[in-house]
């Protein structure tokens, strides 16, 4: 056999292979989970059924969601500047966080009674996808690709970041002030809250950088909240349904997103699911466990910033400069770098999944 074709095609998963394999795996490791955490297989006792649940409703949902928002003519601008072969994707539908994103937090919500740490995980997940709303819906209605500006966009996230963290400090019965790093707790005091507040608006920045691919957000991210949520479960409960529950929700999107997408989440559902990734840590103190599970993330941010720096710093008087990688945020560097996108899709999720294996290990 022709090894070019070896080398490409027989080594490139189609979108459905890796969606099977995903909703597969992760269903195993919601049930394997439980087994080893001794939970109990009840509704609000457990990380399988909220998953499961929020899975089927949201895969269901999208039959019909999907193509409201493509009669609604809520299609995707593709940036000129991006990859050449993500042009074609030009009109495919956009803003599906607007239905997979309400499905998580209504499971969530039913799975744990109304406990008062979900309603706030969920209104902090709900006010950064309205964000993403706002910005998407600036982009369809301007007809380019261009939505709210970066300052605004900021200062609503920093906002809301503030009020969740007031909340917070308000409310709870023991001030949140130390971080769990290895099972020891470090007292960081009234640096706590900074700290939550740079969280918020860094884990919601990076999602939102990292949802360029065809299922890579929402993959990564069920990944990554499934993991948090075996992560804070023995501790808190409420708190492990929540992300049970979005992280189902992702997957049942995956199922129209996987490639070829039939619709993207937009920033409506990577803000949102920053947001929801970032208030479970927070309310959990588990900062050192959510920095471990959501590392890739945090790579992707720093590809771009380290593009950026390098770019300016290496500006002639021509004014360009270098890059430093071929393109950023990192999937597209590995992209022009000859990987396929289902390869970069299918190296990111085994990437997601050894992260939340580390951080289950130190946590041990």
């Amino acid at each position: 056999m022709d090894a070019k074709f070896l080398s490409t095609r027989s080594v490139t998963p189609s979108g459905t292979a890796l969606l099977w394999i995903l909703g597969l795996g992760l269903s195993l490791a919601a049930m394997g989970l439980d087994l080893w955490l001794g939970h109990p297989f009840r509704a609000g006792s457990c990380l399988a059924i909220p998953f499961l649940l929020a899975a089927v409703i949201s895969s269901a949902l999208g039959f019909w969601a999907v193509p409201a928002l493509r009669s609604l003519k809520a299609g995707q601008f593709i940036r000129q500047e991006g990859p050449q072969g993500h042009l074609k994707k030009a009109g495919t539908p956009t803003m599906g966080g607007i239905f997979f994103v309400p499905v998580g937090l209504s499971v969530a919500l039913l799975t744990s009674g109304l406990s008062q740490t979900v309603v706030a995980v969920s209104a902090l997940t709900a006010a950064y996808g309205l964000i993403g709303w706002l910005d998407d819906w600036q982009v369809l209605r301007r007809r380019s690709n261009q939505g709210i500006s970066p300052r605004t966009k900021l200062m609503l996230q920093i906002g809301f970041a503030v009020v969740f963290c007031l909340w917070t400090l308000e409310s709870q019965s023991t001030a949140i002030t130390t971080m769990t790093v290895a099972g020891l707790s470090l007292p960081l005091g009234i640096l706590f809250w900074p700290l939550a507040g740079f969280v918020l608006v860094a884990e919601s920045n990076a999602t939102n950088l990292t949802d360029g691919l065809d299922g890579l957000m929402a993959g990564t991210g069920a990944i990554a909240l499934l993991g948090l949520g075996a992560l804070i479960a023995p501790a808190y409960p409420g708190l492990m349904l929540f992300c049970a529950a979005m992280a189902g929700s992702c997957l049942g999107f995956l199922v129209h997103n996987h490639n070829p997408a039939r619709v993207f989440m937009g920033d409506t559902g990577s803000l949102a699911l920053g947001g929801a990734l970032a208030a479970a840590g927070i309310l959990s103190g588990n900062l050192f466990g959510l920095l471990i599970v959501t590392l890739l993330f945090c790579a992707e941010t720093l590809s771009v910033i380290i593009q950026v720096s390098y770019y300016k710093a290496t500006k002639g008087p021509d004014g360009i400069g270098k890059r430093f990688f071929r393109m950023a945020p990192l999937h597209h560097h590995l992209e022009l770098s000859g990987w396929g996108e289902t390869q970069v899709v299918g190296a990111f999720y085994l990437t997601a999944a050894a992260l939340v294996v580390i951080a289950l290990g130190l946590a041990v």
